[in-house]
């Protein structure tokens, strides 16, 4: 018979190691990388993941995963987001790979083309590296950087973008604001300084176009880091309503839409099955967040703004799904339907202990379990989620077609929601080597020369693990260069050495502009009282669907529905008598002197 002491020490010891669990599972979710996500992409674009037979086009919303390749042929352009407010844009015939990714650290690999990291924003201690033929570049400052990669490397910093570059075999230097880094050689290249060119065109465009995705009306709503709150402005209308709080209700969708209803699942090295929406504004609501079902309107509710977000590959819960419950599926199949306000995820993802338990990361509103507010996860063993209570809102496949392309082409409503059994933790569903591009139409393989060119790195690609890889059915990978690694210094000194000035000098860049003074735009003659649109018509043109549609096709500029659930959300503040005689509007009026 054990005594008090002993029964009271193995109770700690218990409570102590159920602790020590809850928080690995939480800081292991914390410490993930949010996935970048694939936001533009316009011509020909391609798309490979390791374990992939072939290239495939490349589809909007994919989140990127290590190892991950694109391409860009000719008359072509990508954009892949990096939070809120960091993108990474290529130009034609470019490859572009990512080669490592954790919470603090993006490592790309560029081959040929020209890519550009337009960092408005980078966390305390991220640094991004950037490996080339001739040298590995760190940026670890926000600013404007671009590679141009053909025979030569060339790279150039603006807007305050400062690096540090280490060529192979070489010694580390420093590379300043507004300066080009031109590498001519063959293994060991010659480093020169100049000063950085005037704006081209691309420049240009990079410029307006995150000019125009940094600065939105939807990121009030988001936690900060989330991408794609520019689509949320241009594809929908913010409500305020009861209970909820600011939601957002798409405008336009196909008649007896649901969400989780038109995209496809997709196997993520990581975050295993992840859903991958075709709605131009498909990222955020689809990966944080709730849906809320409101007087015949879908609303995405993100809930109270948290201050780090957790990203999730899909927001719903799973059921098995057979014949007795579903007209249409005459085999085993596997249906899914959204979280509503407040409930918890199960995950299938992550380590042992994390999957199949309730979680509610990244959540900042109230915990619920069948209509009632918990404060812990305990004795959480049976859910009935609101959602299934609605129409056509539980949405189920054949297994066989689960993650082998997309779910539109072949859904299946589950009327018979009262006799779902609930998939806790891994789904019943193996993925296969088509699972890791969803049923995507083939794409343009890059030539062997971009594939086969070896580059400079600091460390190895992390290989990613396949559930039905054998050493005798090993995938075949594009081809695996040789490459040069190098030390890279993790406390950049102050003192480290310039690319020696360079000799292959032409004309002297011009002066730029003074910049304007305010005076000049008082004597601009504009409309009084008028707010111009800002979308230019190529801003409109980036954000539109490519003629050859990648996803389900979406109005560009869609008519706001009617009768929406609660009040507006985004009324500005206006006074007609703080406007003065030329039409500017004073945000304060300086009170009088009470003397």
């Amino acid at each position: 018979m054990q005594t008090l002491p002993r029964i009271t020490a193995t109770f700690i010891a218990m409570l102590l190691m159920f602790s020590l669990t809850a928080f690995a599972q939480e800081d292991d979710t914390k410490t993930a990388a949010s996935p970048m996500r694939l936001s533009y992409a316009e011509g020909e674009v391609s798309f490979w993941r390791y374990g992939s037979k072939d290239w495939v086009e490349a589809q909007l919303n994919t989140p990127i995963a290590v190892g991950d390749s694109l391409y860009v042929g000719s008359d072509g352009d990508l954009e892949l987001e990096m939070g809120s407010r960091a993108f990474v844009r290529a130009d034609d015939d470019t490859q572009l790979t990512l080669v490592n990714h954790t919470s603090d650290f993006a490592q790309f690999k560029i081959t040929s083309g020209r890519v550009t990291f337009d960092l408005r924003t980078l966390p305390s201690g991220y640094s991004v590296e950037l490996d080339t033929p001739y040298a590995v570049f760190t940026i670890d400052h926000v600013g404007y950087y671009r590679v141009d990669v053909d025979g030569d490397v060339h790279f150039i910093t603006r807007r305050g973008g400062r690096a540090t570059m280490v060529p192979a075999g070489g010694q580390a230097m420093s590379i300043h604001p507004s300066e080009e880094i031109v590498l001519q050689g063959n293994v060991v290249a010659k480093a020169e300084t100049y000063v950085a060119p005037e704006i081209d065109r691309w420049d240009r465009w990079n410029y307006d176009r995150t000019d125009g995705l940094v600065d939105t009306v939807s990121e009030r709503y988001l936690p900060y880091g989330v991408a794609g709150a520019s689509d949320l402005d241009h594809y929908g209308n913010w409500r305020v309503v009861p209970d909820y709080g600011p939601v957002w209700v798409p405008d336009t969708v196909p008649p007896g839409w649901a969400p989780y209803s038109t995209g496809s699942w997709i196997w993520d090295p990581y975050y295993q099955w992840t859903w991958i929406d075709n709605a131009p504004w498909g990222w955020a609501p689809f990966h944080y967040g709730r849906w809320v079902y409101l007087g015949g309107y879908w609303a995405w509710a993100p809930g109270p703004v948290m201050r780090h977000p957790m990203y999730a590959p899909a927001l719903v819960a799973f059921f098995n799904v057979g014949p007795n419950v579903s007209v249409g599926i005459s085999t085993a199949g596997t249906g899914w339907v959204a979280l509503s306000w407040g409930e918890p995820l199960m995950p299938w993802w992550g380590r042992p202990n994390f999957i199949g338990r309730p979680w509610w990361g990244g959540w900042g509103g109230p915990r619920v379990v069948n209509n009632v507010v918990v404060h812990n996860n305990f004795n959480v063993s049976h859910i009935t989620y609101n959602n299934s209570r609605v129409n056509n809102a539980v949405i189920a496949t054949t297994n066989e077609h689960f993650g082998n392309g997309r779910v539109h082409e072949l859904p299946v409503h589950v009327t018979q929601t009262q006799e779902l059994s609930h998939v806790h933790g891994a789904l019943p569903v193996k993925p296969r080597p088509a699972s890791l591009v969803a049923g995507a139409q083939n794409g343009t393989r890059p030539p062997e020369s971009m594939l086969s060119r070896p580059v400079v790195a600091t460390r190895p690609q992390h290989e990613s693990k396949l559930p039905w890889r054998t050493e005798a059915s090993k995938p075949e990978a594009p081809a695996s260069p040789e490459r040069h690694y190098v030390l890279v210094p993790k406390h950049t000194p102050n003192n480290l050495p310039r690319p020696e000035f360079g000799a292959q000098t032409g004309a002297e860049r011009p002066r730029s502009p003074l910049p304007p003074r305010f005076a000049e735009r008082r004597r601009e003659e504009t409309p009084d009282n008028v707010i111009r649109d800002r979308v230019t018509p190529e801003r409109r043109k980036s954000m539109e669907s490519p003629s050859t549609p990648r996803a389900a096709t979406v109005e560009s500029r869609p008519q706001e529905r009617e009768n929406l659930p609660g009040k507006p959300a985004n009324r500005v503040f206006r006074a007609e008598d703080r406007d003065n005689e030329k039409g500017e509007q004073r945000r304060s009026r300086q009170k009088p002197d009470d003397n």
